[in-house]
């Protein structure tokens, strides 16, 4: 071989070897106590916080978000987002603020110093300088305590009568990846991006309260108690067991764990009916199904355990397995401009149930968001359409399947579509999709969008019609082994934009430059 062509070749193996390890991502593992006083609606919380640098640069400061911040006043940028907004406006009516207060950080015992973020309205971020510089394989401890005052709820966060709705509540570092830093403002219209991480959260709360939580529950008595009366209920769905404290004293310790999730939220509420059953999927696992709702007449919740199934059995079979122990869906009040937030492992619903069609359409969103959101970790706030169309394309495919319905459409499909096989009737809806004004490109930053129904209407809708196409141009077979492969490659990871086009290229073995640019493309296709 010529002197000059194997250097030439040994360059190009070493950039291909640079840009393969260019990828990595930061790991961390928190260990949380928290309590919450029900009385005066406030947590009070301290965690430990390991913070391993898996990146080629060494850190002097790591940015947190400490998103209950975004509820102190109405110069924040939530505040501001909602007030610009002519359609969410109404939502902060006779509302009440929330705050963390007490921050103490440490780093391996030390004290760390902290800077304010230098907008003024992102009050819910903050640099904590390391003591120390933090070096490329190295890890450190971080310590704070943490006091919660809940706002009442009218943006993920909060409390609503007997129920609390505790998200986004945490110090959390912000991610730190081969882009820098992505310490962003809480927004109620646009959503996260997480580091991964291990939890085990222990919560202490009065006796009385059901609790719905990311992970494991670990006591073996409540969850013991949880399975008994939820299996009941399931299996006699007309006169529900409602679950009694099984501890005699006023407060109860409830320790959960999970491994390799972007995020750990928790729901409370006394009076539930909590329903049980498992999910067996191809491979054989079988994973915990819990649903909890409120104690009313002739709700269409009663089935609610058997849309969280379908959903996980569905998704696990089109996509890619399942790969959490638990699966959990909570009802919450009632109605917030949202249909539901997803968190790993749980998702909050608060769309009303106005019939079966449509809660279990929302319920298989929000459970279908553990596949992006949770198990493909990308930066929803920049690339909203990769989190939500995705999964709006697949829940489009289970309405169409199971019901031939369709979550934008509604009671408006011709009773003669109805009668179509799901291809077909899939093809009509995508068609009638298509003469729908969307003027905003696809990749459009969430925080870009002027208004809510904008924001909805390009993330979840057009990018479902822009996957139908290229579904419609390769087939459904080749498409769904496509997207498997990606959903393999990218699992636990942060895929941009970028590795999701390369992966299909790779799979489609053609070049999808012509499709790709459709995402940035305005108006209709």
């Amino acid at each position: 071989m010529h002197k000059s062509i194997l250097t030439t070749l040994l360059f190009l193996f070493s950039l291909s070897a640079f840009a393969q390890q260019s990828y990595f991502q930061q790991h961390l593992t928190y260990n949380i106590d928290v309590t919450l006083n029900d009385k005066d609606k406030s947590l009070k919380g301290f965690e430990t916080i390991t913070y391993k640098n898996n990146s080629s640069t060494p850190l002097d400061f790591i940015w947190f978000h400490i998103w209950p911040n975004a509820y102190k006043n109405e110069s924040t940028a939530l505040f501001q987002q909602i007030k610009s907004d002519t359609s969410r406006k109404e939502k902060l009516k006779n509302i009440t603020y929330g705050s963390i207060d007490g921050l103490n950080f440490k780093v391996d015992g030390k004290v760390a110093k902290t800077e304010a973020h230098p907008n003024p309205q992102y009050i819910d971020i903050v640099k904590v300088i390391l003591p120390s510089e933090l070096k490329p394989g190295d890890s450190i401890s971080i310590s704070t305590d943490f006091t919660v005052k809940l706002p009442s709820y009218f943006s993920r966060s909060g409390y609503a009568e007997t129920e609390f709705m505790i998200t986004q509540w945490y110090p959390k570092p912000a991610v730190f990846d081969k882009d820098g830093w992505h310490e962003f403002p809480y927004l109620d219209m646009g959503e996260f991006y997480s580091e991964y991480a291990n939890y085990k959260v222990n919560i202490t709360l009065p006796s009385a309260y059901v609790v719905g939580a990311t992970g494991t529950l670990q006591n073996a008595d409540e969850l013991s108690a949880y399975k008994a009366i939820g299996a009941k209920n399931t299996a006699d769905r007309n006169k529900p067991t409602i679950y009694s404290p099984i501890s005699k004293s006023a407060t109860k310790t409830l320790t959960y764990s999970i491994n390799n999730v972007p995020d750990f939220a928790w729901f409370a509420d006394k009076d539930l009916v909590i329903q049980y059953d498992t999910v067996k999927l191809a491979s054989g696992k079988v994973v915990d199904a819990f649903s909890y709702y409120h104690n009313k007449k002739n709700t269409l919740w009663a089935n609610s355990i058997d849309y969280i199934k379908d959903a996980t059995k569905k998704y696990s079979s089109w996509i890619g397995e399942y790969e959490y122990p638990v699966v959990q869906a909570i009802e919450g009040p009632k109605n917030n401009a949202s249909g539901g937030m997803e968190y790993p492992t749980i998702t909050l619903i608060t769309s009303p149930d106005a019939k079966k069609e449509t809660l279990d359409g929302v319920i298989t969103h929000e459970v279908g968001h553990n596949w992006f959101m949770s198990m493909l970790g990308s930066n929803e706030r920049m690339h909203t359409w990769q989190d939500e169309g995705f999964n709006t394309f697949f829940q489009f495919r289970y309405e169409a399947e199971k019901y031939k319905s369709n979550s934008i459409f509604g009671d408006a499909i011709p009773a003669k579509i109805k009668e179509l096989p799901t291809d077909k009737f899939l093809a009509s809806v995508y068609g009638a999709l298509s003469n729908v004004p969307m003027q905003s490109a696809i990749e459009t930053p969430a925080a870009d969008f002027k208004t809510s129904e904008e924001y909805g209407l390009i993330s979840y809708a057009k990018t479902a019609l822009w996957l139908y196409l290229l579904e419609s141009q390769i087939g459904q077979e080749k498409f769904d082994k496509a997207f498997q492969a990606y959903f393999a490659e990218w699992k636990n990871r942060h895929p941009t934009p970028a590795d999701f086009k390369a992966s299909m290229e790779k799979s489609l073995s053609t070049n999808l430059d012509k499709y790709f640019n459709l995402l940035n493309q305005q108006g209709k296709f």
